[in-house]
């Protein structure tokens, strides 16, 4: 394996979701053309013989006076829409998620776009079911051409719509020159969010032509995505536009326009709100006006927002009282008012935070048996506390991406309600890296399973290896997640039973190959979770600490007093913000970098 192609993998794992470009042929398909609302858009061949249409606009370019505005519908039918030769994304740093090499920042404010899978030329009858993928990458970054669902689109019979849009401080942002000085006068914030709902109305308009029906869509999404994803359901604006809705790893959050706005930095662990950005512009919060943020370039907003720290969290879902309720996310989930009545998929996988923690030194040893000229060798440092820290975290995080949600939602009368974890990791292992010990069933890892294709660019091989396992777990994944499209409850071989979420008996299904399959009701509560923390021996005491604070503020809506109150004040005195930078320092220090590659 070349350098090259290790380093690569290595730095895809850095990012907010595991991407990497997997774009389907684009051979033309003969002749064959849609002729939609926003213009004529011609299909090009996928894998298995799919019809891919790319690049199809469903809003009017978001700049200048449409910046940080409701995005407007387009309506050219004469237009002849014309593939981009490089990917369509919103404004946004370079990572992997963004699929190309070099430069500091990449996309553009004229980012809303969608592509559209099919079945082929068989779907033509407008009666298949409709899949909308919402991409992750913490609201931050990633674009829908970095997923490919040809194969699932084939092999399920679904028509599969991938949509962009607006990202960071685009996508979600308060000030009082934009909203009013007192944040409510035009309240809407959630420019990102009403991007999705944009792509849904245009979807209902425009989806029969594709072959799909519109009066049965499913709304699904992975990390943010899945953040997004309950954000549509607890939005009052999006009735009717979806039937179904799947959440991957969708962990709760959101903040009110006081927290978004975070004037002279009200609440301390919250950055980038749009007062500390602003400021970094140069401007004046108390007198710049809407016309000057509008005219402030895209990569100089850009620049002034990711050069501020972000030590925890940033406001990238807002409660503005019309797109997400004034309550909340979790809270409107709760509230009968705004229930959808909607069946919901809902899981996370079993090792969420290796993401994270799998190529940090604190964590992970690196070193080159042979030379330096050859790929590094990783070796996890201390395998016991890894997997402590790694099992607690991911099932906290569970809780507030399942569990939490669901509770709420069978309060207001949700009763199609179904959990599921991850727990595939077979990956190819080899001398140099043991994916499975070091990455095992990762956050996003089962996206490719779910497209039946791999992730991660050339690397994708080993975590998603030709093996008879990764064939079965992907017919798994994607006949539970058709079904669920078809018919609204998932289903799995042998005629195993998928049970209903019952918040008095919380079971979930494993999904996994052989006798992994099944279901569980190993469901530890929060409490229980951070009692173990108290008693491991596996930790040390500033460890635990850092370990408590990461549960309780980490995901989900933060609870800092938690942190303060937890074991009567035993971390209260450990500032676990300022010891991870300490930490973090030091591994600079020693490594150049946190994280390898250095």
């Amino acid at each position: 394996m070349k350098k090259s192609m290790l380093n690569s993998f290595l730095a895809a794992l850095l990012a907010v979701a595991l991407t990497g470009c997997v774009g389907s042929s684009q051979v033309p398909a003969t002749a064959i053309t849609v002729q939609t609302s926003s213009g004529e858009v011609s299909a090009v061949i996928g894998g298995e013989g799919a019809l891919v249409y790319r690049d199809i606009p469903f809003a009017l370019p978001p700049e200048g006076q449409r910046r940080w505005a409701a995005p407007e519908p387009v309506e050219t039918p004469e237009r002849q829409i014309q593939t981009r030769k490089l990917p369509v994304m919103c404004p946004q740093p370079q990572s992997m998620a963004s699929g190309v090499d070099g430069g500091e920042y990449h996309g553009t404010e004229d980012c809303l776009y969608l592509d559209i899978y099919t079945p082929g030329e068989a779907a033509t009858s407008g009666s298949a079911p409709v899949m909308v993928w919402i991409h992750g990458g913490s609201n931050l970054t990633g674009h829908k051409g970095t997923y490919d669902f040809s194969r699932l689109a084939v092999r399920q019979g679904v028509v599969v719509v991938v949509i962009n849009y607006r990202l960071g401080p685009f996508g979600w942002f308060v000030h009082p020159a934009i909203q009013g000085p007192d944040l409510t006068g035009s309240p809407l914030a959630n420019f990102g969010t009403l991007d999705m709902v944009e792509a849904l109305r245009w979807t209902q308009r425009n989806v029969a032509l594709f072959g799909g029906d519109a009066n049965n869509v499913t709304i699904f999404g992975e990390s943010a995505g899945g953040r997004n994803v309950y954000s549509l359901l607890s939005s009052p604006v999006t009735a009717g536009l979806f039937h179904k809705a799947i959440a991957q790893s969708g962990h709760i959050r959101s903040f009110s326009p006081a927290q978004a706005y975070n004037v002279e930095r009200e609440f301390p662990h919250l950055d980038r709100g749009s007062w500390e950005v602003v400021d970094a512009l140069g401007l004046d919060n108390d007198a710049v006006g809407a016309d000057a943020l509008r005219a402030v370039e895209a990569e100089v907003l850009l620049r002034a927002y990711y050069g501020l720290d972000e030590d925890h969290a940033q406001p990238a879902v807002i409660n503005d009282g019309v797109v997400i309720p004034s309550e909340g996310i979790l809270l409107a989930l709760g509230n009968p008012e705004y229930a959808k009545h909607v069946p919901v998929l809902a899981g996370t996988t079993r090792d969420e935070i290796t993401l994270w923690l799998g190529l940090n030194r604190y964590y992970v040893d690196v070193s080159y048996p042979l030379t330096r000229l050859l790929p590094a060798k990783l070796r996890i440092k201390n395998p016991d506390m890894y997997q402590f820290w790694v099992d607690t975290r991911s099932r906290g995080w569970k809780l507030s991406a399942v569990d939490d949600p669901f509770r709420a939602m069978q309060q207001a009368g949700y009763t199609e309600l179904y959990a599921y974890r991850y727990d595939w990791d077979e990956q190819a292992d080899n001398f140099l890296v043991r994916f499975s010990e070091i990455l095992g069933a990762s956050h996003a890892s089962e996206i490719a399973f779910i497209m039946g294709a791999p992730m991660y660019g050339a690397i994708g091989n080993f975590m998603y290896p030709d093996t008879d396992s990764a064939r079965e777990m992907t017919d798994i994944m994607m006949t539970a997640w058709g079904a669920f499209a078809r018919e609204g409850a998932p289903r799995l071989p042998r005629e195993l039973d998928w049970p209903r979420y019952d918040t008095a008996h919380p079971a979930f299904v494993r999904l996994d190959v052989g006798d992994g399959l099944g279901l569980s009701d190993d469901v530890p509560s929060r409490e229980e979770l951070l009692d173990r923390v108290a008693s491991s021996a596996v930790v040390s005491e500033l460890e635990r600490c850092l370990l408590a604070w990461e549960m309780v503020t980490a995901v989900g809506d933060p609870d800092y007093g938690a942190y303060t109150r937890w074991e009567n004040g035993r971390c209260a005195e450990v500032d676990a913000v300022a010891e991870k930078r300490r930490i973090r320092d030091e591994l600079e220090a020693q490594y150049g970098s946190v994280y390898y590659p250095e």
